[in-house]
């Protein structure tokens, strides 16, 4: 016992004053770190899955100029393409506070005056407009060959955006979307910003509660990193499942290119 309680004691000693890093600190508040990656996951995935239902109206309304919505949908996704994340943010949670007609609302008590609300609706609409424009671009660039292969099926328009057109775009778009989620994930910190317990708002409370310089930023970047890893090993495996057709094939001849059809 008395063995077992100098080791502890020199491995404390060791973490706090040789050690570049006191892991036994982070150690001691894993539980919260794990907490701030439950945030940040509900925000992101979240962000991205509202974003995305939103997006794919928009895009086909983008791809095909629909005469109104085209130039409305343009000057939206302008909007929250050409300005900082963290601006928009801060005119949700700070902005619209400052109208006594929004504070007058019935949305004010359940949702704007609620940093967690603000800041989803920030990153939705901002995960909406990215997504609406590359998906657009995976719409457009859709083969001919697969458009009359359906017209000559019989399919109507409907019928061949659901069958044919989407899921074809949203093959195509899968190398782009992986991008996006990775954004997402890495815009999320803007969260710490306004109270929010998050990753890296858990670093940051580890830093100042105990005067620390970089141990919870150090940790809060290794919780990212493996989220980016399994998000990256997952887009990989879906590229090779959903884009495997696209792939040169080995023959004896040498490689050959299969065209898309």
């Amino acid at each position: 016992m008395e063995q077992e309680r100098t080791f502890f004691d020199y491995l404390r000693s060791f973490s706090e004053i040789m050690s570049p890093l006191d892991f036994l600190l982070v150690y001691d508040h894993l539980d919260r770190f794990f907490y701030g990656a439950l945030v940040t996951l509900e925000l992101t995935f979240l962000a991205l899955f509202l974003g995305g239902l939103l997006a794919i109206p928009m895009a086909i309304a983008r791809a095909y100029k629909t005469p109104l919505l085209n130039p409305a949908i343009w000057s939206f996704t302008y909007l929250f393409r050409g300005t900082p994340l963290l601006v928009q943010v801060y005119l949700f949670y700070y902005g619209l506070g400052q109208f006594e007609s929004v504070r007058e609302s019935f949305l004010w008590e359940p949702v704007l005056s609620s940093p967690w609300w603000c800041v989803l609706i920030a990153f939705v609409l901002n995960s909406c407009a990215y997504t609406t424009e590359f998906l657009r671009g995976a719409i457009e660039t859709t083969p001919a060959g697969e458009i009359e292969a359906s017209k000559a099926c019989g399919m109507s328009p409907l019928t061949r955006m659901r069958l044919i057109v989407l899921p074809s775009a949203f093959r195509r778009a899968l190398p782009a979307y992986s991008n996006e989620v990775i954004f997402t994930l890495h815009g999320s910190a803007i969260a710490s910003l306004v109270t929010l317990q998050d990753l890296l708002g858990v670093g940051r409370w580890l830093n100042g509660r105990y005067y620390l310089a970089y141990e919870g930023f150090v940790t809060a970047m290794v919780f990212y990193m493996i989220i980016v890893f399994a998000i990256t090993r997952l887009f990989a495996y879906a590229e090779k499942r959903y884009l495997g057709h696209l792939r040169p094939r080995e023959t004896e001849a040498g490689p050959v290119l299969v065209a898309q059809t």
